[in-house]
């Protein structure tokens, strides 16, 4: 077998979180690809190594002197690579950093060599290859990840090694200039190694045992997730759950390959499955529920909507003239409403309402603001009849008002519009019926 791990910057914070990222991974001779993120958090109040990148380099974009940011940063290194008492030395690299910053080599240069140097010094410490992201994972000049040709690339890269670092975050252009994915994007790089190398499972190892069926800052203590498909796993982490990149599902999921997330700090749990499919029945009829906030709804009314063909498309079509993205478009016999983050819709709110009414002529346009969306996941939905209505029942009880709900085809998801302020209780109740309620 062969098990792919990525270890989160939490993880490989300090020398002491290096020691036992090597125990585990000695402790299973099928680990045998690690990646490593950047230096996190040692401490609440401590600054991540790529957060210190990114104010470093500002610094020197701006024509501005940053040598006692950078040795602050190569002082981060050296302190881990004394604690683990290694004899390398990271002085040519930032030797390398400090041209390149001059030289503004770019945001995503600089926020690279977190990762970057991190994995040396993995390397260095296990007695593996070191193998640079920048010259095996690819983006295309658009700026899109580069799926094929990085499998071609890295898959050969590795065939012959038995070992390898790879460190996450980033990639690179077919010219060599480095491009970085999305924070948090370490995820990717674990997922794409995964596949590139068959791997029968991805490890991916962080500071909690796993998925938590709720948001531990608002449910006290919350059952954990034993098992999760793909599909329930992206809805989660669409709406907020942020244990595992959303994007790292996909490269693994095409190979049938499943993830594994495990706790750094107790690495004897044993965490979380995430998996194509199973037969296993979840202990509870939902699987999870999260949440985010900062949306507003966009109402348009229009008698007889329904019988006019093409309608939806001209009211969408103001959104996408604008660059707003919608997040669901639940609809009536004459009503039509659009969900969108409101951030994002704010400034441009009158352009996009002006662009309804010349592009559909609707009756009304009415936005209401300050809304939160919950999705409540679970594959036991399907066969569990009245899961919309215990929903309503448990919001209401908590004197909650419903603004939308709206449930997929696949019955895999539910998603209930609410007030910000009602958020939490709203999540509570939900919790409460579903899982409380069961134990």
């Amino acid at each position: 077998m062969k098990k792919v791990v990525k270890f989160g910057g939490s993880s490989l914070a300090s020398a002491e979180q290096f020691k036992k990222v090597a125990d585990i991974i000695h402790a299973d001779e099928e680990r045998r690809y690690v990646v490593p993120s950047a230096p996190g958090k040692r401490f609440d109040k401590d600054t991540k190594v790529t957060d210190m990148l990114y104010s470093c380099y500002h610094l020197a974009e701006a024509g501005e002197d940053f040598e006692s940011e950078l040795a602050a940063i190569e002082e981060r290194y050296q302190e881990i690579i004394d604690g683990l008492g290694l004899a390398i030395s990271l002085k040519e690299e930032f030797e390398t950093i400090t041209e390149n910053f001059k030289e503004k080599a770019g945001e995503n240069y600089a926020a690279s060599r977190g990762e970057y140097l991190n994995g040396i010094v993995m390397a260095a410490y296990l007695g593996y290859e070191f193998v640079d992201a920048a010259q095996t994972i690819r983006f295309k000049d658009s700026g899109e990840f580069d799926s094929e040709l990085t499998n071609q690339i890295l898959g050969q890269r590795l065939a012959d090694l038995s070992h390898a670092v790879i460190p996450g975050f980033y990639g690179a252009y077919a010219d060599g200039r480095v491009k970085t994915f999305s924070r948090g994007g370490s995820d990717i790089t674990g997922s794409i190694v995964a596949r590139a190398v068959k791997a029968d499972v991805y490890e991916n190892w962080t500071d909690v045992s796993g998925f938590l069926i709720a948001d531990p800052r608002i449910i006290e203590n919350p059952e954990a997730i034993e098992t999760i498909t793909y599909r329930e796993l992206r809805e989660l982490s669409y709406m907020g759950a942020g244990v595992l990149h959303e994007d790292a599902i996909f490269p693994v999921r095409r190979e049938g390959i499943p993830i594994n997330i495990r706790n750094t700090n107790r690495p004897t749990d044993e965490g979380t499955w995430i998996v194509e499919s199973t037969c296993q029945k979840s202990r509870y009829v939902i699987t999870g529920i999260a949440g985010k906030k900062g949306f507003c709804s966009v109402n348009i009314e229009k008698a007889m909507m329904n019988s006019e063909i093409g309608f939806g498309r001209k009211v969408l079509q103001a959104f996408e003239d604008y660059g707003i993205s919608f997040e669901h478009v639940p609809s009536g016999i004459d009503t039509m409403t659009v969900f969108v983050h409101q951030d994002e819709f704010m400034d441009k709110e009158q352009k996009v309402v002006s662009a309804i009414h010349r592009l559909a002529d609707p009756d009304s346009v009415d936005i209401e603001a300050d809304l939160a969306l919950i999705a409540v996941v679970g594959r036991g939905m399907r066969a569990t009849r009245g899961t919309a209505g215990r929903i309503f029942s448990a919001l209401a009880h908590a004197n909650v008002n419903v603004k939308m709900i709206d449930q997929g085809s696949s019955e895999l998801n539910i998603i209930v519009g609410v007030a910000d302020e009602d958020f939490e209780a709203a999540i509570a109740a939900i919790y409460d019926i579903f899982v409380i309620a069961q134990l």
